[in-house]
C-alpha cells in the first residue's frame, strides 16, 4: 500500500518525507563467573508511582480515543480519519482526499472495509467531512477539546496510519502554538496557508494526516496534517517538527459542512472586534456595533472605536454580525481591505489589514 499524499510545509522547511529505521532488539550476552557469598538478595529498585501513572494515562487515553481514529483508502492512497459524531460523519484532510468522491473506511479492531461519500471538502483550510453509507453499531465519536487551552509543553499522542500501519501511536509534546504555515499545493505550487497550527514533536509521518493529536485527557486538540523537512540539509527530514490543525477550527469546518454542506463562515480572518447586530426604528438590522476592540488587533490599527457601527467591509454591505463574519470568510490574515463605518452620525472609511482570528 502507498501511504497518503502529504502536503509540504513552507517555513524554512518546504516538503515531508519519511524513512523507516529498523532498530534490531539487543540484549546483554555478558556473564559473571563470580561466586555470591551473600545470601540475601538485591530489592529490584521501585518504579516510581509517577512514572506508572503516567503509563496508566496513555493506555487510558488510548483505549478511549483510538477507536474514533480510522484509516481513509482513496485509490492507491491512504490517510486518516476521526469520528466525528455518531451519525458517520468523518473529519479528515482534503489533500488525503484529493479528488475523490467515494473511499474505503476501516475502523480498528475490524477487518471490515466500510464505504463513505464525500459531504464537502474546503482545500483553503485542508479540511473535509466524509460521510460513512452504513453506520456500523458502536461507532464511537472523539471528544474535540478547548484549543484556547491547548499549551506549550503538554503531552500529546498522534494517532493514525503512517505508512499504512493502521491504529499507531506516537508520543511527543506541544512545541508551539499559534503557527501559521503554507502547504505546498499540487504540481508544486502553493497550496493553503493555515493559521493557528499546533506544532508538535509526535512523530508525523504519510498517513498520519486526518487523524488525531489527543491530549492527555482524551480530547482530540488538532488534526495532524503537516511535518517538515530541511532543505539546508538535502531535503533531510527534520525530526520533531510536525503541525496539527487546531481544534477549534476543524469544529468550525466541520460544523457548517455537516449542517450546510459547504462553508459559510471560514473565520479564518479577523478584525479584532467584538460586536452586534443593531437595527434601526423598524427593527431592521443595519450594521455591526463595535462593543470592544482587541489592542494591537487590525481595527485598533486602524483607528476604529468602541461605538462606531460597521456598515461595510470592501464592497460588501455589512447588516448584521452574520453577515460581517460572512463578509470576512472569503479573506486570509494579512489580506488589505476598506472597513466603511459611522461615527456620531458620520461616515468614514479606512484602510485594514486584516489580523488572525
Amino acid at each position: 500500500m502507498n501511504a497518503s499524499r502529504t502536503r509540504a510545509l513552507r517555513l524554512p522547511v518546504t516538503a515531508l518525507v519519511c524513512s523507516v529505521v529498523l532498530l534490531s532488539g539487543c540484549s546483554d550476552s555478558g556473564s559473571s563467573g563470580r561466586r555470591e557469598t551473600s545470601t540475601t538478595q538485591t530489592a529490584q529498585p521501585a518504579v516510581p508511582a509517577a512514572d506508572t501513572d503516567l503509563q496508566s494515562d496513555y493506555q487510558k487515553v488510548i483505549k478511549d480515543v483510538l477507536p474514533s481514529v480510522v484509516q481513509i483508502q482513496t485509490g492507491s492512497d491512504l490517510g486518516s480519519g476521526v469520528v466525528y459524531d455518531d451519525k458517520g460523519h468523518i473529519v479528515t484532510n482534503a489533500h488525503v482526499l484529493g479528488d475523490g468522491k467515494t473511499f474505503k473506511v476501516t475502523i480498528p479492531n475490524s477487518e471490515n472495509e466500510l464505504t463513505a461519500k464525500l459531504v464537502y471538502a474546503y482545500p483553503e483550510q485542508d479540511l473535509a467531512v466524509v460521510e460513512l453509507d452504513k453506520v456500523p453499531d458502536g461507532l464511537r465519536a472523539a471528544t474535540f477539546g478547548d484549543s484556547a487551552k491547548v499549551a506549550v509543553g503538554q503531552i500529546v499522542l498522534a494517532m493514525g496510519s503512517p505508512l499504512g500501519l493502521s491504529s499507531s501511536v506516537t508520543q511527543g509534546i506541544v512545541s508551539a502554538t499559534g503557527r501559521t504555515v503554507s502547504e505546498s499545493g499540487s504540481g508544486g505550487g502553493a497550496g493553503a496557508t493555515i493559521s493557528n497550527m499546533v506544532q508538535t514533536s509526535a512523530a508525523i509521518n504519510p498517513g498520519n494526516s486526518g487523524g488525531a493529536l489527543v491530549n492527555l485527557d482524551g480530547q482530540v486538540i488538532g488534526i495532524p496534517t503537516l511535518a517538515a523537512i530541511d532543505p539546508n540539509f538535502g531535503d533531510s527530514a527534520a525530526p520533531g517538527i510536525g503541525f496539527a490543525i487546531p481544534a477549534s477550527m476543524v469544529k468550525t469546518v466541520a460544523d457548517q459542512i455537516i449542517e450546510n454542506g459547504k462553508i459559510t463562515e471560514s473565520g479564518r480572518a479577523a478584525l479584532g472586534i467584538t460586536g452586534r447586530t443593531v437595527v434601526d426604528d423598524n427593527f431592521r438590522p443595519v450594521g455591526v456595533a463595535v462593543v470592544e476592540v482587541r489592542s494591537g488587533g487590525a481595527a485598533d490599527k486602524a483607528g476604529i472605536e468602541a461605538g462606531d457601527i460597521i456598515t461595510k467591509l470592501g464592497d460588501t454591505g455589512v447588516t448584521t454580525i452574520t453577515s460581517l463574519s460572512e463578509a470576512l470568510a472569503g479573506d486570509k490574515p494579512g489580506d488589505k481591505t476598506s472597513v466603511t463605518f459611522t461615527r456620531d452620525g458620520s461616515a468614514k472609511t479606512v484602510d485594514v489589514t486584516l489580523g488572525e482570528q
